[in-house]
């Protein structure tokens, strides 16, 4: 599905939702095991707030490798619609095209007339042209591929470049640790980590953020760069840069223990809504306590893009 982000008309299988346990799904993602977490109201305005925590993490850059003039550029699960609103206004003479499967994260109000949006499937091979974009933004889509999808996708994203175009990928590894070596398996924390490990490994890949540079290179990107970023649960640090952004980041990462585990813990792994509450809850005040200096283990946020080299061996 294709067109403006102003004037696309929805379908109905795509739009429905249902309840559960006071969340809204989309069944559309649910049915087909694509994504587990809610798509209301709560859960866009914490895709919101995380997008101005990475803003600020990436020091206000949308795009990372060294770009020119764009022409095209295709942004992979594009959620709010925040990524791809702030370059297609940068860009004005640049298409921007986004996919996800679903549109209930973004506000039609927030678009100029170079932005369009497709609601599609990413497990499913790219709808597009050979060497058709400059530049691919594939940004938290972990929670939505599905475990053997992800060389198909790679691939799929090195042939829509054009010759020389870059791909930038980030992605979180959820897996919490503090600096100081407090957190321990007996942590809320910790437990939290490995029960949603558990139960998404089913259908997704939880290793994910920590193989898609191996996965760039074995598909045939060039160039692979690859950082690790340090992402605050609360504020700590003594660095203020990085005091700012765990103290913004605290009321994302409590609003996403709850949003992220909510399904896959009662439906998947089968817990009760009590214990649901009661893991979240002391979580929740651990991610929240700055004595235990808590970040994602292995770091969290991976920045990696290549270079695509569809026409010669180098870029």
């Amino acid at each position: 599905m294709t067109g403006h982000a102003d004037t696309e008309e929805l379908t109905d299988e795509v739009r429905e939702t249902f309840i559960h346990h006071n969340r809204t799904y989309q069944r559309y993602g649910i049915d087909r095991r694509i994504y587990f977490v809610p798509v209301d109201e709560d859960e866009t305005i914490r895709l919101r707030l995380q997008h101005d925590i990475l803003t600020m993490v990436f020091d206000g850059r949308p795009i990372f490798p060294p770009m020119g003039a764009l022409r095209r550029v295709l942004d992979c699960g594009f959620g709010t619609g925040l990524w791809a609103f702030q370059v297609a206004w940068e860009h004005p003479r640049c298409e921007v095209i986004g996919v996800d499967v679903s549109p209930h994260h973004y506000n039609p109000e927030e678009s100029v007339d170079n932005l369009y949006l497709n609601i599609d499937n990413l497990n499913m091979p790219l709808q597009f042209q050979s060497g058709h974009f400059d530049l691919i933004n594939s940004r938290l889509v972990a929670g939505g591929i599905d475990r053997n999808r992800w060389h198909g996708y790679m691939r799929d994203i090195l042939r829509c470049l054009r010759g020389g175009g870059w791909c930038q990928m980030v992605e979180m590894d959820l897996n919490a640790q503090s600096d100081n070596g407090t957190i321990t398996d007996g942590h809320a924390l910790r437990q939290w980590s490995d029960k949603y490990r558990q139960a998404i490994s089913q259908t997704k890949n939880p290793e994910a953020p920590r193989r898609i540079a191996h996965w760039m290179r074995h598909a045939g990107f060039t160039d692979v760069e690859e950082r690790m970023l340090p992402l605050p649960m609360c504020g700590w640090s003594d660095n203020q840069r990085d005091f700012d952004i765990g103290a913004a980041n605290q009321e994302n990462v409590r609003l996403l223990l709850g949003s992220l585990a909510l399904y896959p813990f009662t439906e998947i792994l089968g817990m009760s809504i009590t214990e649901y509450h009661v893991l979240v809850a002391q979580a929740r005040a651990e991610a929240s306590n700055p004595a235990l200096k808590v970040r994602p283990r292995n770091k969290s946020s991976r920045i990696e893009f290549g270079c695509s080299c569809l026409d010669y061996a180098w870029c």
